[in-house]
């Protein structure tokens, strides 16, 4: 299948990433099933794309009356069979392997044989996942970056099985949608999270020394090294959970030291101290989001 044969798009997983995703394809004219397992998951990311699209009206990006035809497209669905008509799919759910594995293989099962089926892992390996699939060469990796309708990068990650027609149309469906893809080779974190990871690691190894507090080392990096955004204030941002999910892959997939989670991180995740979300993290925050 070729990018231009492409009309219906099926997202698994309304989260963060997966909400974003579905803005995207749905905003660009794509029809988007998207799907979750219950339905208060599915009203809350319709009501985060319609939050969203009122950002991107005030912002004079798009029309207002463009906003209705944008959720009109959207198809929120619990049932995983629903995704059967599409041509393409997105598994956008929490970077834990045996989840991915096993909604990709609920959806494999469902799929038909020419469609192609995508993960927005942002460190998994995409080889593997493929394996768990009766599709590997219609198998990829697309790592969108958060937050998805603003941020113009998509890692495109090749699986050792993935055909060469899979990479072109998925390279060209990217821009279709008004991204920026770059093709990566399957490493662990890929190029983004193998570099940021780390550097968020370090920032939280810091503040457990007694280095600096949160608030120093994010100016150092903001002030110094001219970042927009501290690593910390990211952390919190991204969720300390992500983070620590994506060092473990890290450390596991490349057995060396420098990739150990730091160990404030793994304590705060473990007190339910995810950053922005939860309403505190590195910092506190007056509400949840």
């Amino acid at each position: 299948m070729n990018s231009e044969g492409i009309r219906t798009i099926a997202v698994l997983g309304g989260g963060t990433m997966g909400n974003g995703i579905a803005h995207v394809f749905a905003r660009c004219g794509y029809s988007v099933i998207l799907r979750d397992i219950e339905q208060r998951f599915l009203d809350r990311a319709l009501e985060t794309i319609s939050q969203n699209l009122d950002r991107e009206i005030k912002k004079g990006k798009i029309g207002e009356a463009e906003k209705p035809p944008i959720l009109g497209r959207i198809d929120a669905v619990t049932r995983i069979e629903a995704i059967s008509r599409a041509d393409f799919a997105i598994e956008a759910v929490p970077e834990q392997i045996e989840l991915k594995r096993r909604i990709l293989g609920e959806a494999d099962r469902v799929m038909r044989p020419e469609a192609i089926l995508a993960t927005n892992t942002s460190a998994i390996s995409v080889t593997a996942l493929a394996a768990a699939t009766q599709r590997p060469d219609r198998f990829i990796g697309m790592h969108f970056m958060n937050p998805v309708p603003v941020m113009p990068l998509v890692e495109v990650i090749r699986a050792l099985q993935t055909s060469q027609e899979t990479f072109e149309t998925t390279m060209k469906l990217c821009e279709k949608v008004e991204k920026k893809p770059v093709a990566v080779t399957d490493s662990p974190g890929f190029v983004s999270n193998r570099v940021l990871m780390p550097f968020i690691n370090e920032a939280a190894f810091c503040v457990m020394e007694g280095v600096a507090a949160p608030e120093a080392v994010d100016a150092v990096m903001k002030l110094g090294m001219n970042h927009p955004m501290g690593p910390l204030e990211l952390a919190d941002f991204i969720g300390l959970d992500v983070c620590l999910d994506i060092m473990e892959v890290l450390f596991e997939g490349f057995g060396d030291p420098k990739f150990r989670p730091c160990p404030l991180l793994k304590k705060m995740v473990s007190a339910g101290w995810l950053g922005k979300k939860s309403g505190r993290g590195f910092y506190v925050y007056s509400g949840k989001s």
